[in-house]
């Protein structure tokens, strides 16, 4: 494979070219946009034969538009010859849909990522997936990031005292474990119940002790911010101090905007794996960029480096401080 390449679609193209700087590259030259009819027309406006190319796309709203989007791209770089396609995925979309929970529905993820596969990705690099057994739902190679170090680090260095650590539900809990142990805190959870297939949530029950502390919430995303409201509240009532959040996936669809800016929490610290539009940067959320991780991982994949060492690597840092 010849030189790199990155492209995008028009899901998130401020973290393509975030990335690129990283990189030191010029962003791929290319043609994305929708007729009147709906129908979405891609032209890649360079040469692209035997390159190794990347494709910037998060599957945020409009949701199924930037699947297509993705999907169609990564059809014209196949057919022009590209020498292998990655689909850079910050956000995975469906992830929820991960198992058949109830009869008669859908394993929507698996869905997906046959979609991504026949469309042409050889790889998919991704971020803090929904569930770990997504990446077995494809046939391959698949790069899973985390944004644990740096949403930690970013705690680390406000130095908040009496911290403890809380998961948003148990099946978190090990994802908030490890932040626990490296913020050095203690662990809580919060038990809840999901109602309906509406998204809402009922919270039954806070395990560990957090009265007096100030609670940290961990969670992959953010959606309307239902279960993070319902989680502040239920900290407060359990004695905590103050509580901040933080979660990988900003989706913030619905009332969640509002619902946060009426909550107690102190702050709400996200990266950006999808865009935040204006209506949605209010003085309590905090974003962190990823295009460092992103940009550090494409090097990687590249040059045929390891990508499980810049976790090992920071982690040993980690331990030495």
């Amino acid at each position: 494979m010849d030189e790199l390449k990155v492209f995008t679609g028009n899901a998130h193209p401020g973290l393509a070219r975030d990335i690129c700087d990283y990189l030191e590259l010029p962003l791929g030259a290319s043609e994305v946009f929708q007729f009147s009819n709906e129908n979405i027309f891609v032209r890649i406006l360079e040469n692209v034969r035997e390159r190794d190319v990347f494709v910037v796309q998060p599957l945020c709203s409009p949701v199924n538009h930037s699947l297509v989007e993705l999907l169609i791209m990564m059809d014209a770089f196949k057919r022009a010859s590209a020498g292998r396609i990655t689909a850079v995925v910050p956000y995975y979309a469906y992830g929820r849909t991960d198992k058949k929970d109830q009869p008669r529905v859908p394993i929507t993820a698996r869905l997906i990522a046959d979609l991504l596969t026949v469309a042409g990705a050889n790889r998919l690099l991704t971020v803090d997936l929904h569930a770990g057994q997504i990446q077995g739902f494809f046939s391959i190679p698949v790069d899973e990031l985390t944004a644990e170090y740096i949403l930690c680090n970013y705690f680390v260095e406000r130095k908040i005292s009496d911290l403890v650590v809380v998961a948003t539900d148990v099946g978190i809990s090990k994802r908030a474990r490890d932040f626990a142990e490296r913020l050095d805190a203690p662990l809580a959870i919060i038990e809840k119940r999901r109602v309906g297939n509406t998204g809402g949530t009922e919270t039954l029950n806070v395990i560990g002790d957090v009265k007096g502390m100030r609670c940290l919430t961990v969670d992959d995303e953010i959606d309307t911010a239902g279960s993070l409201v319902n989680a502040v509240k239920a900290l407060l009532e359990h004695g905590a101090k103050e509580v901040y959040s933080c979660a990988t996936h900003p989706i913030f669809s619905g009332p969640a905007i509002q619902r946060i800016a009426s909550s107690p929490v102190k702050e709400v610290v996200v990266t950006d794996t999808v865009p935040l539009g204006p209506n949605k940067k209010i003085d309590k959320v905090v974003v962190l960029s990823l295009a460092s991780l992103l940009g550090e991982a494409i090097h990687r994949i590249h040059t045929g480096q390891s990508v499980g060492t810049m976790f090992e690597q920071k982690q040993s840092k980690s331990g030495n401080e």
